[in-house]
């Protein structure tokens, strides 16, 4: 139940910090989740900040990792030869949405973005995102008031900096994000 409840948040939170290998970074967060669970104690808001803070960790370590190291390109021609499990079409459009949506966040500086998809995304309070983070609950208040803020004014223009806005705009995540970011700016 925790693992159903946390991942995809946790799993778009990822996606805006390392891209392509937020699935890798999210298992080597679970696992070390799934080691070190005895010694967690706390409520469920609680136990979504301790694993953001593990997935942050573990993703941050790839980065510098990553730094270091060159990423080779993969054989996409292998990737053809893989069957769906779903419905294409209707996969495919859903991620488009959600893809198009992280690639807004990730528009915003790395302080804004993290801080909007810890509040907006996973659901974090500001107090546990400080702690996620190691700010104050206040600095990440104005952070992710003006990431979105500024996701905002990125869906009100008529072409997104992101691409097709009106991809973004049909995405039901964003279009929650669209309203969290209205009330924050009011």
């Amino acid at each position: 139940m925790l693992y159903r409840a946390v991942q995809p948040g946790l799993l778009r939170y990822l996606r805006v910090l390392v891209g392509m290998d937020a699935e890798d970074i999210a298992s080597e967060a679970w696992l070390q989740i799934a080691r070190d669970l005895g010694t967690f104690r706390g409520d469920l808001d609680g136990f979504r900040g301790w694993a953001a803070t593990i997935a942050r960790h573990r993703a941050l370590d790839f980065l510098r990792h990553r730094r270091r190291r060159p990423v080779g390109t993969d054989d996409v021609e292998q990737l053809a030869s893989l069957p769906a499990r779903e419905d294409t079409a209707g996969s495919a459009m859903a991620a488009i949405g959600t893809d198009a949506a992280l690639a807004l966040i990730s528009k915003l500086p790395r302080d804004q973005a993290e801080a909007v998809l810890l509040r907006a995304v996973i659901g974090l309070d500001a107090a546990a995102a400080a702690k996620v983070l190691g700010k104050r609950p206040g600095a990440v208040r104005t952070a992710a008031y003006r990431g979105l803020r500024k996701l905002a004014e990125y869906l009100d223009q008529p072409s997104s900096p992101a691409g097709d806005a009106s991809v973004i705009r049909r995405s039901a995540g964003v279009t929650q994000l669209r309203t969290s970011a209205l009330k924050e700016v009011r």
